[in-house]
């Protein structure tokens, strides 16, 4: 629906019934360039060629274009490396980015947007790529349409990305040349089952060519299409991060007032999850999230939030009591016995199961207090133990985690399913995922919020 000032309000697309829907086949095959080849670019890139897209990923790490060309992924997700390597027919890699721009109609830039000190968002790539594709498009002479998959704040593609296209490429945008905001909602360990079973696709573009395109691009999937302004999408990302962060800190809240009284959270949030309003969904207390989203995207919120002479109190509640809830694992241990030159066992080192990013990992704060308490730590994780190894190097790892359980207390820190299947008896053990094998087993068991 068009609104004021050639902008059209948000517009729910209804996807096709099955019967409709012909599947990819019927569909034109598009050339896409996809700019970054870590997490987002890598799934985004895959999934696509999956729907029959030619694919042109382009980076600066020849090592992971590497990669990608021999059908291997470039980071750690379940399925990735099969999706490209059955894909490989339709796959390229490059560094020469001018090369790929001339080579492809859409280009998603899917560079990351790492946090400054301040919490404030590092645009850093996205200003530099933003600078290359201009130049780039100097000289294509068909509309070509770049796509923002990069978490940016609201606003950062009207007032950042666009005013550079438009001064390096001399054309217009709109006229010339399209743009657009298209959020992802991945989650680490299920990235490409998210990809193809999505609850929904945002669309934020203000010219109906981008739209048109985009709406064709994710047809196949057979979900609901939001289709928006650019600024509203950009809000959206954000916004479904600090809610599903919020959600998460205040079953923290909760669970340590539960602990208290000798309640078990999970009991509780089973019921009020019951309530169609609310859902279960993310009412895991325990020793807080971590990853590369919520955290910083909270953070950038609030930074952003306070430029605008805003002061978020509910975020800023909700990283203070992500900070505090490690803390918790400590203090309970602290009970059942005296922490210094103990051996202190570690299961888990990813900030979730099935990823080994290890980027705000509550292992991290938990380490660190018992690092300061004098203890001696032994870690295992499957696979994170290699990236974890570069913030600690002087702690102990095992590629055993029987060697975990020989220490005088273990501490569960990521919910790997594996863990379910070590044997518990005789241990002391502190929990922050709520793991039942332990919960039934271990000599001494605490759980951080039950």
């Amino acid at each position: 629906m068009w609104g004021s000032g050639g902008r059209w309000s948000g517009t729910l697309i209804v996807p096709m019934s099955e019967s409709d829907n012909q599947g990819c086949s019927g569909l034109a095959v598009m050339k896409i360039s996809i700019i970054g080849t870590g997490y987002v670019g890598a799934v985004t890139g895959a999934c696509l060629a999956e729907l029959g897209h030619d694919i042109i990923f382009v980076g600066r790490d020849t090592k992971k274009l590497d990669l990608i060309q021999s059908g291997k992924s470039p980071i750690y997700e379940p399925g990735l490396d099969q999706l490209l390597e059955k894909n490989l027919s339709k796959i390229t890699t490059t560094i020469d980015l001018p090369d790929a721009i001339c080579k492809t109609a859409l280009t998603f830039i899917c560079v990351g947007t790492p946090s400054n000190d301040d919490g404030s968002i590092d645009l850093d790539q996205v200003r530099a790529v933003s600078h290359s594709i201009g130049k780039s498009l100097a000289s294509d002479d068909g509309y070509h349409t770049i796509i923002v998959k990069s978490t940016v704040l609201p606003g950062t593609s009207e007032t950042l990305v666009i005013p550079i296209l438009e001064k390096e490429s001399a054309k217009k945008v709109f006229v010339d040349f399209g743009i657009a905001s298209n959020p992802e909602f991945l989650k680490e360990g299920s990235a490409v089952a998210d990809f193809f079973h999505t609850d929904r696709v945002v669309i934020g573009t203000n010219d109906l060519k981008s739209r048109s395109v985009l709406e064709e691009l994710y047809t196949p999937l057979n979900v609901p299409i939001y289709a928006t302004t650019i600024r509203t999408s950009e809000m959206i990302k954000y916004t479904s991060n600090a809610f599903l962060a919020t959600k998460i800190s205040f079953a923290n809240e909760i669970g340590n007032l539960c602990k208290k009284m000798g309640i078990d959270s999970y009991d509780v949030f089973r019921g009020v999850g019951l309530d169609a309003r609310i859902s279960p969904h993310f009412f895991r207390s325990g020793i807080g999230f971590g990853g590369s989203c919520f955290p910083k995207d909270v953070r950038a919120l609030i930074a952003h939030a306070r430029t605008l002479g805003v002061e978020p109190q509910i975020l800023t509640a909700v990283i203070e009591t992500n900070e505090d809830q490690p803390e918790k694992m400590i203090e309970l241990l602290k009970r059942h016995m005296y922490i210094t030159g103990k051996t202190i066992g570690i299961l888990g080192l990813a900030f979730k199961p099935d990823s080994d990013d290890v980027r705000e990992s509550r292992a991290i704060p938990v380490i660190e207090a018992l690092q300061k308490e004098g203890a001696t730590i032994i870690a295992y994780d499957p696979v994170a133990i290699d990236n974890f190894k570069r913030l600690f190097p002087d702690i102990s790892y095992t590629n055993d985690a029987q060697d975990v359980l020989n220490a005088d207390a273990v501490l569960i820190v990521t919910e790997w399913k594996e863990f379910e299947d070590l044997d518990y008896h005789g241990k002391l053990v502190i929990d922050g995922r709520r793991l039942e094998k332990a919960r039934k087993e271990a000599a001494v068991y605490e759980g951080v919020c039950w």
